[in-house]
């Protein structure tokens, strides 16, 4: 299940990529990583506390506002819109890919997807599963 939930994403990634390319803003190319891991800098919050760092990281790695973004864009003829919301859309499908989900309020660790860091392994370890929620 695990592979099959990654190539989904990977697939979602893959079209993000496409779209932002035939989108109508161009960009250097060597522009790209940056804008890419831009939506990271949310985790500024978790300075202040973990509540903060989450909800922040939680708005700026949401398909449904990406998707919200995206539909503003293309509807209201917004390419701005259009290329954050397709640039969120991939960065956040880019994390799924990798383990990352959405976060919630005890610490960083705890995703919608399990536990990362040193208690996903623990978990990975005791229990033969990387995806455990409680």
């Amino acid at each position: 299940m695990k592979n099959l939930l990654r190539s989904e994403r990977a697939m979602q990634l893959a079209l993000a990529i496409i779209a932002l390319y035939c989108q109508p803003i161009h960009f250097a190319w060597w522009l790209w990583p940056f804008l890419f891991l831009s939506p990271d800098v949310s985790m500024v919050g978790y300075l202040v506390n973990s509540n903060l760092g989450a909800a922040l990281y939680n708005i700026a790695h949401h398909k449904a506002i990406a998707g919200v973004l995206i539909i503003a864009g293309v509807v209201g003829h917004f390419p701005v819109l259009l290329f954050i919301g397709l640039l969120l859309w991939a960065h956040s499908s880019f994390d799924r890919i990798m383990g990352y989900g959405l976060k919630y309020p005890d610490s960083f660790e705890h995703t919608h997807l399990g536990f990362i860091g040193k208690k996903g392994k623990a978990e990975f370890f005791d229990s033969g599963s990387l995806h455990k929620t409680q």
